[in-house]
């Protein structure tokens, strides 16, 4: 027997069990869990539970995103047809592939098409000190040079997702985002001339892994080596300073990414596919 509910603060136990089974692959959901602990208010969303015989198997966050954790096909159809009935409010349906594409085989008829659709995107993962060496001029960001990386991430969102960041808002949300990533100490950069030349942020952060996002080198400077070096320094500081273990993932067809990645020392762990509106 099978039933899904939405989750709060009385199922934090067996939502951190299931989100840190797979750390380095549910990392982003991993993090709206530990930092809310459920709790409505700072959740950013809510979080779906799929159960079989009583039993937490299965979960999605349904927020900005619809990110499904360790769902089953049963669990990924269930989901969707929960969405469906509530409607669409999200930008994205993003995670492990299998999952992603289940709910979007039930979603596309209601919710389609997709602007995009990435069906393979590579997960990788480093929990040791980087193979190359780390960019030494690779360093945090401080909160007074936001207006400085802020047009180079502008750059990188728009370049990656295919549309500007700076929406309805005006980039107010985008902005302050990174802002609050600059304040973390999650927000790193190659600055030369007074310009960034690299640089790549940690976003979603558990006790146990994180997830680089944004990595951007200037097209100018492409081929150089930069990435390499760059990425190696973020790695370095994150597992120093972060977490145990450095997750990221990326479209395959990035090849050049994607060898940049493995120089450095990532190794893939699973798939990733995600469904843009």
């Amino acid at each position: 027997m099978t039933s899904i509910r939405v989750l709060g603060p009385g199922d934090v136990a067996s939502a951190l069990e299931l989100v840190d089974r797979h750390p380095v692959v549910d990392v982003f959901a991993g993090a709206r869990v530990h930092a809310s602990k459920l709790a409505p208010g700072r959740l950013g969303g809510e979080l779906w539970g799929f159960y079989e015989r009583g039993e937490l198997m299965s979960a999605c966050y349904v927020g900005a995103n619809l990110v499904p954790v360790q769902a089953t096909q049963a669990a990924a159809r269930t989901f969707a047809d929960r969405a469906i009935r509530r409607g669409r409010r999200c930008s994205s349906i993003v995670g492990p592939a299998e999952a992603v594409l289940a709910m979007w085989e039930v979603l596309r008829p209601e919710w389609g098409p997709a602007r995009d659709v990435r069906a393979s995107q590579p997960v990788m993962a480093l929990a040791r000190p980087p193979a190359v060496a780390p960019d030494p001029w690779v360093r945090r960001v401080h909160p007074e040079e936001v207006d400085v990386l802020h047009p180079a991430a502008v750059a990188m969102f728009t370049e990656e997702v295919g549309i500007s960041p700076n929406g309805s808002d005006g980039g107010a949300y985008y902005r302050a985002r990174l802002v609050e990533l600059i304040r973390a100490g999650r927000a790193f950069a190659r600055f030369e001339d007074g310009d960034v030349v690299f640089k790549a942020e940690i976003g979603a952060v558990t006790p146990h892994a994180c997830q680089v996002q944004g990595v951007w080198v200037r097209p100018d400077r492409r081929g150089r080596g930069l990435a390499a070096r760059g990425m190696a320094a973020v790695a370095a500081h994150a597992l120093r300073d972060i977490a145990p273990a450095v997750s990221l993932y990326a479209n395959d067809y990035n090849h050049a990414a994607l060898g940049t990645y493995r120089r450095v020392g990532f190794t893939e762990v699973a798939r990733f596919a995600t469904i843009m509106f």
